[in-house]
């Protein structure tokens, strides 16, 4: 029986499905790393050990190592890693209020990016509008 085994440069895998995989990836280290960080069993110590092993390592060699997703991703490890610890000493709900600054805070930024033609496009309609009513 021949096995077939997954790799990240593999053609078969499409770079839109890598980055899913990536964010799957990196979501469940980050709940691993809230929900096992006060952990009282030796078996969620193992959960939270492993995403904060995964989180501090430095290593490229495995395609979804932290380094590599957040390329994937297009974001900066050093950041995220700061974010990932940060959240960490905070309580409940300075956690949950930093991560509903960081969304209102993404919005805000992809409001900004907005393309200027699509505004232009609705103001050249209304200045039509207003030609062909006279």
């Amino acid at each position: 029986m021949l096995r077939k085994t997954m790799n990240a440069t593999d053609t078969l895998i499409s770079e839109a499905g890598q980055r899913e995989l990536a964010a799957g990836v990196f979501k469940q280290a980050t709940l691993d790393l809230r929900r096992f960080h006060a952990a009282s069993t030796a078996v969620e110590r193992e959960f939270y050990l492993d995403a904060y092993s995964w989180v501090m390592s430095d290593d490229c060699i495995w395609p979804f190592s932290f380094l590599n997703v957040c390329r994937l991703l297009n974001h900066e490890p050093i950041r995220l890693r700061d974010e990932l610890l940060a959240d960490l000493s905070l309580g409940i709900f300075a956690q949950l209020a930093r991560r509903g600054s960081r969304a209102l805070r993404r919005l805000s930024d992809s409001l900004k990016r907005r393309p200027a033609t699509d505004r232009n496009s609705r103001a050249a309609t209304s200045a039509n509008s207003l030609q062909t009513s006279y």
